[in-house]
């Protein structure tokens, strides 16, 4: 037997708590005698259960009732989350479907561009203002009026809009 190995045997570290190897034994143990007694319960006769010495069982319908009722159980618990995700999503008009407040935007009294103009300085790291990032995807902002060329008039929907009649 080569004794010249890089690597020295250590003895395993037994500082570390063997609890969990347990607690996993004793709830592989009992799920396995709860399920093996749970199959006897539902296709054993009654003769049979009745010579083991057990004189009260509940009744054979929940043999089918409890798997039904936990499967219920299980989608509720889906839908009631899907729900609640749902319920706490933000509108699309809500600022906070696009901004949160890890945001780091730049501040409001001066120019960033201006304050690194030295080629040799290092701009400071902010997220970008999402009205800069409309401005430079869908150009800038223009009003109605600006939008039709001169010579052409609103149409009935825009006048509606525009100027709600009151009777």
């Amino acid at each position: 037997m080569d004794t010249t190995s890089p690597f020295p045997l250590e003895p395993p570290d037994e500082r570390h708590s063997r609890a969990p190897e347990f607690y996993g034994f004793v709830a592989w143990t009992s799920t396995s005698i709860l399920f093996v007694l749970y199959v006897l319960w539902a296709l054993l006769p009654d003769e049979y259960i009745v010579w083991l010495g057990v004189e009260w069982y509940p009744s054979r319908e929940w043999t089918l009732l409890l798997p039904a009722y936990s499967i219920v159980l299980v989608l509720l618990t889906y839908f009631v989350y899907f729900a609640i995700a749902i319920a706490r999503t933000p509108s699309f008009s809500d600022p906070n479907t696009f901004i949160d407040t890890k945001a780091h935007l730049p501040a409001l009294d001066a120019n960033q561009h201006l304050k690194h103009a030295d080629p040799g300085a290092i701009p400071e790291l902010y997220d970008i203002p999402i009205g800069m990032v409309n401005r430079v995807v869908y150009g800038p902002h223009r009003s109605r009026n600006e939008m039709r060329p001169s010579g052409e008039s609103s149409s009935k929907a825009d006048k509606v809009q525009e100027s709600p009649e009151t009777p």
